[in-house]
């Protein structure tokens, strides 16, 4: 290999390599096993390689994809063969992550829950796991398992009540109380024009997405960065009322008595990471909505 093909190869590497500790987490996530994991990952290396990076606008979005697609398909093969993964707690279920991956997946992924995300389908599996703990939008995971993303929503739903059935001593990262808490409180910052108490509970990179331009908003579909975030809803959200949504922290507004409009939250470590806008007609009578106040 001459010295000029060396130079863009070893550039998609280093771009490759910035995004392994991420990747390997969601592998992790979705398929409960290490080695499976690191198989995933280097797949979508190998696909990488032959597709290029050119013409790819978001790479970590892209490689995300990618990944979900061969668990995915890793999923049901093992639901064919009827497999079962590996123990989790087993010495070498790591499978070689490096010890800052591991470290994180330690911390957030118990024994309990994986036990209880093996019971779902894989389309479930992958909702829930995409969605809820890693804040892709409906609208990307609806994508990877070629679905509406109203039936990505229905998926993800079904997926967060079965693990909120696991027993005491789960670790369960969607736990209630803290995410009803911080909707509440961001409810209770935006309507009082509380910039502080914003940024208090909105993570540094929590994005806001809607399903189209909201002028309440202010025609706003896609926002990045908690200081962006808390602009757009300071002195806003006065009608709305805290529910969950599909299983979710969320929040509808109903100005004359039906849900015409709702917020998705998603919650990790007590601050809000991802909020999406439904707002969308058709999507929004499909939604399972339970009022928190009225």
């Amino acid at each position: 290999m001459s010295e000029d093909a060396a130079v863009p190869d070893q550039l998609l590497a280093e771009q490759f390599e910035a995004h392994r500790a991420h990747l390997l987490a969601v592998a992790y996530r979705v398929l409960g096993a290490g080695d499976e994991a690191q198989d995933a990952v280097q797949e979508a290396w190998l696909r990488l390689q032959r597709a290029g990076a050119g013409g790819v606008d978001n790479l970590g979005g892209w490689l995300t994809t990618v990944v979900a697609r061969v668990c995915l398909d890793m999923l049901r093969r093992r639901a064919v063969r009827r497999e079962e993964p590996l123990d989790p707690m087993a010495p070498d279920a790591g499978g070689g992550l490096e010890p800052e991956a591991e470290a994180v997946l330690a911390e957030s992924v118990g024994r309990a829950l994986l036990v209880v995300l093996d019971t779902l389908t894989p389309p479930e599996r992958l909702a829930f796991v995409l969605h809820d703990l890693f804040a892709v939008p409906f609208e990307s995971v609806a994508a990877v398992l070629d679905r509406s993303p109203a039936a990505a929503r229905q998926l993800a739903s079904r997926a967060r009540r079965r693990v909120r059935e696991v027993g005491p001593g789960a670790e369960d990262p969607t736990d209630a109380r803290r995410r009803e808490h911080a909707v509440r409180a961001f409810l209770a910052a935006a309507r009082g024009g509380d910039f502080g108490g914003l940024l208090a509970v909105l993570d540094p990179d929590v994005v806001l997405r809607a399903d189209t331009a909201v002028p309440a908003l202010g025609g706003i579909e896609r926002l990045r960065g908690r200081e962006e975030v808390a602009r757009a809803f300071l002195g806003k959200a006065q009608a709305a009322h805290a529910a969950v949504v599909d299983d979710a922290p969320g929040a509808v507004f109903t100005p004359d008595g039906r849900v015409r409009a709702a917020l998705e939250f998603v919650v990790r470590d007590g601050r809000i990471t991802a909020i999406e806008v439904v707002s969308d007609p058709a999507v929004v009578q499909t939604l399972d909505v339970v009022l928190l106040e009225s």
